[in-house]
């Protein structure tokens, strides 16, 4: 994966030993990031939930993932633009958005243990039973997150259907790797606010006055080998 692209303020140029010997315009730049993607938004939307946490995690590379191709054009555009507006700060250069179907191709993107963050905020609720397998939260998925998240990691998820709040608390509490967090710590976390309200979602859920069900679980370490 070529993050130089995404997130081009933290890549640098370093040539192999064999690139050196050739000509300058014959020699393939390697580009090598400082940092990696350690925060990921799936059905990311429109990016609001991106723009708001590029200021409150600036040490962070946080990525959005979005399945609809218009819609991430837009996101691309619109981070495009807010780092033009900002030329002289590092404001913006910390977030990027792809094109992904993470219900099938999440561990493509990230190594074990990589993520300190996942949001899952207002996904499809998928209401018929028989489209229950499509939901973003699921056994099968859960254990995907699981991979890619280091010990002590968050997952956050709010939704305004309670049927798919519960569902989520269920499948989650009931997978080995997560425990839920208390609700004290909970409300304390920056990023629940920020979750709270600017998602595209969020702000159409609160015109609506509408309620909005938030679970956050912590990623645990596993269990030792038996010897």
């Amino acid at each position: 994966m070529d993050w130089a692209t995404y997130y081009p303020a933290y890549a640098e140029v370093k040539p192999t030993s064999h690139e050196q010997d050739l000509p300058e315009f014959q020699t393939p730049p390697t580009q090598r990031m400082r940092k990696e993607v350690t925060v990921a938004d799936i059905g990311c939307g429109f990016g609001g939930l991106l723009v708001a946490l590029a200021s409150k995690l600036p040490d962070e590379l946080l990525l959005g993932l979005e399945i609809r191709t218009q819609v991430t054009e837009y996101v691309q555009d619109r981070i495009k633009a807010l780092r033009n507006q900002n030329p002289d700060t590092p404001l913006y250069q910390n977030i990027a958005c792809l094109r992904a179907n993470t219900m099938k191709f999440l561990p493509n993107f990230f190594h074990k243990g990589q993520l300190s963050k996942i949001f899952l905020c207002f996904p499809d609720p998928h209401f018929k039973a028989r489209k229950h397998k499509a939901r973003i939260v699921s056994s099968t998925l859960n254990s995907e997150y699981a991979f890619v998240m280091k010990p002590g990691g968050w997952i956050y998820t709010i939704t305004d259907v309670e049927d798919l709040h519960k569902w989520m608390v269920e499948h989650l509490e009931g997978h080995q790797s997560f425990e839920r967090i208390d609700e004290e710590e909970q409300e304390n976390d920056i990023c629940v606010s920020v979750m709270k309200v600017e998602t595209e979602e969020g702000k159409k859920v609160e015109r609506n006055k509408g309620n909005k069900f938030i679970a956050c679980f912590r990623r645990m370490k596993d269990p030792p080998w038996p010897e």
